[in-house]
């Protein structure tokens, strides 16, 4: 990846077929560059004023299916783990690299992007997980009690117990911080990240940016009641020694160590997570292989039909890459 001397980002995409193509760039608004794709013999290009009605077009040589209308039930399973609360997951057994998806904050696995997945894995023979974290949905275990460093080892404990071979991880929000951190302690299984308005030291950001009154009174009262339309009460209610503990694993304050391609998708309409929060990722991680692309009218959450359907086909591409390196 490299820096523009206006500052703008340039983001430079790979064919997954190509032998060593480079693909043209596309100009668009408010300063952002964003790649085009080689959709099998023909490279479009994509951005804010084109939508994803190209890009999107079948691929020759595998036509995805995934059907969302026709999703078939998966049972629940548990992962039973001595000292620590038992994980609620979902399964499929298949192909390599296998993908697991990994949740934002208080997100529960049954969100439309895990759900999408799943029948996009379905589709194509692969292997896929999607977990609760501890203290969330069906998992084990108290909320109130929960940190940063415990949901971490959650991922760890799935990627440890449950997945087989190499995996690609989604990380959405909080996600895409916890598959930083699973990348760099599992570095030979954890071959690829695709972070959806990847929340990189979000806790610990969003409080250090509050008045210092009010930073004060959260620590006396030891409870951060933090505005959000995301919650049905309209606030989370986060323990102050949890983003205390959060400071333990923040990660933009040096180079991350994580050598993997990583994609990075993100909304421009974000209130929650700034998209500038990926740039900084994208700048800070060693890898090389690193794709940053922006979506001019998405949200946080970026569940809209033409958000899900990037994030599947950016995970093919990542397929499609990685069969090649090892073939």
């Amino acid at each position: 990846m490299r820096k523009l001397s206006s500052g703008r980002c340039a983001c430079l995409c790979r064919s997954a077929r190509g032998a060593g193509a480079v693909g043209k760039m596309a100009r668009v608004g408010l300063g952002a560059w964003v790649p085009c794709r080689r959709l099998g013999r023909m490279a479009v290009s994509f951005g804010f004023h084109r939508g994803l009605s190209t890009l999107l077009a079948p691929k020759a040589e595998r036509a995805p299916r995934w059907l969302p209308a026709c999703r078939q039930k998966t049972s629940i399973s548990f992962l039973s783990r001595p000292d620590l609360p038992n994980l609620a997951y979902k399964r499929l057994k298949g192909k390599s690299p296998g993908i697991i998806f990994i949740p934002g904050y208080i997100s529960n696995m049954n969100g439309t992007k895990a759900l999408a997945i799943e029948e996009f894995c379905k589709s194509l023979g692969h292997a896929y997980i999607r977990f609760d974290y501890s203290g969330v949905g069906n998992s084990d275990g108290n909320l109130e009690e929960c940190t940063v460093g415990k949901w971490r080892k959650d991922v760890l404990s799935i990627i440890d117990d449950l997945a087989e071979g190499p995996q690609i991880l989604v990380g959405s929000s909080l996600g895409g911080w916890l598959m930083l951190h699973a990348a760099i302690a599992r570095p030979q299984k954890v071959v690829a990240l695709i972070g959806v308005a990847t929340a990189v030291d979000g806790l610990v950001t969003q409080f250090n940016q509050l008045p210092v009154e009010a930073k004060k009174e959260i620590e006396m009262k030891g409870v951060w009641s933090m505005p959000s339309k995301y919650s049905e009460e309209g606030v989370y209610r986060i323990q102050y020694s949890v983003i205390k503990e959060a400071e333990h694993h923040c990660l933009l304050h040096s180079p991350i160590p994580v050598n993997c391609p990583i994609r990075l998708l993100h909304g421009m309409k974000d209130d929650i997570v700034p998209w500038h929060t990926s740039m900084q990722v994208a700048d800070r991680v060693v890898s090389t292989d690193v794709d940053v692309i922006l979506r001019k009218n998405s949200d946080h959450r970026m569940k809209e039909k033409a958000d899900i359907q990037l994030l599947v086909y950016t995970i093919d591409d990542l397929i499609d890459k990685l069969s090649t390196v090892v073939n």
